[in-house]
């Protein structure tokens, strides 16, 4: 009787061990295997809720009252979650109301504006937003001046460059969930502006994106903003003329 050729182990299989990456599928056919095909499914319907799962205010100003912090919440011109996917501009903007109201509050001058912002994952904020502040507060360890945090909704990552010159702030940092991926819902991101003000452009505009526990953790991202922060305020800049060597200083390098 004729015994069956073994079938030989695919290499790529080891691989998937060391990487979230859809490598090594498989094949049935000349498709994907049923199990693969589900499991993109699933991913690809995490990402979607990610994206229109809105973000527990309440509970985040809560989290922060208990680190004590006196958050304020504020809402871009999005009046909707559709309106704010469909009309980015309207997330850049606070409404007339907040924009008013945060005017009045008397923060300024401080160093540093601080927003929360739910993006385009609240779940990133909701779960990553007061670890990593938490973690820059010790990183910079009374260093800078702070404003009382913004917590945000329907909120693009230019809004905290308003929130920043209304608060006269020298630097604007906002912490906001970033586009979903399919192994990545929960991506938080960190966007810093030096002298923020409507009408800045991304290129001044320094980030640190990929901030959860699969990712770089809040506690690593935490050092690396706390060095940009305070190298922004000592060189008077950010965005491309702001290289981030914070790694190299860590290493006991030199700049």
């Amino acid at each position: 009787m004729t015994q069956p050729m073994p079938i030989p182990a695919d290499p790529w299989v080891e691989l998937r061990r060391h990487t979230p990456a859809r490598i090594a599928l498989g094949r049935s056919g000349a498709s994907l295997p049923t199990t693969e095909v589900l499991r993109f499914a699933a991913a690809h319907a995490q990402a979607r809720d990610a994206v229109h799962v809105p973000l527990d205010a309440a509970a985040l100003m809560d989290a922060l009252r208990a680190q004590a912090w006196a958050p304020v919440q504020v809402r871009s011109r999005a009046a909707t979650r559709d309106e704010y996917l469909r009309r980015p501009d309207l997330g850049r903007r606070l409404n007339e109301f907040d924009a008013a109201s945060l005017q009045a509050t008397p923060a300024g001058p401080v160093d540093l504006a601080v927003v929360l912002g739910d993006g385009l994952s609240a779940m990133a904020v909701q779960r990553h937003g007061v670890p990593l502040l938490c973690a820059l507060r010790i990183a910079l360890d009374g260093a800078l001046s702070w404003a009382p945090p913004v917590v945000a909704t329907q909120a693009r990552v230019a809004l905290a460059d308003e929130i920043g010159a209304l608060l006269n702030a020298r630097l604007a940092l906002i912490l906001i969930g970033e586009r979903p991926g399919l192994s990545s819902p929960d991506s938080l991101g960190a966007y810093l502006t030096h002298a923020p003000r409507v009408g800045r452009v991304d290129a001044e505009r320094n980030c640190v994106s990929n901030i959860r526990p699969q990712g770089l953790p809040p506690e690593r991202a935490a050092s690396r903003i706390a060095w940009l922060l305070c190298e922004s305020l000592r060189r008077r800049l950010s965005g491309v003329a702001l290289k981030d060597d914070s790694t190299t200083e860590l290493l006991g390098g030199s700049a």
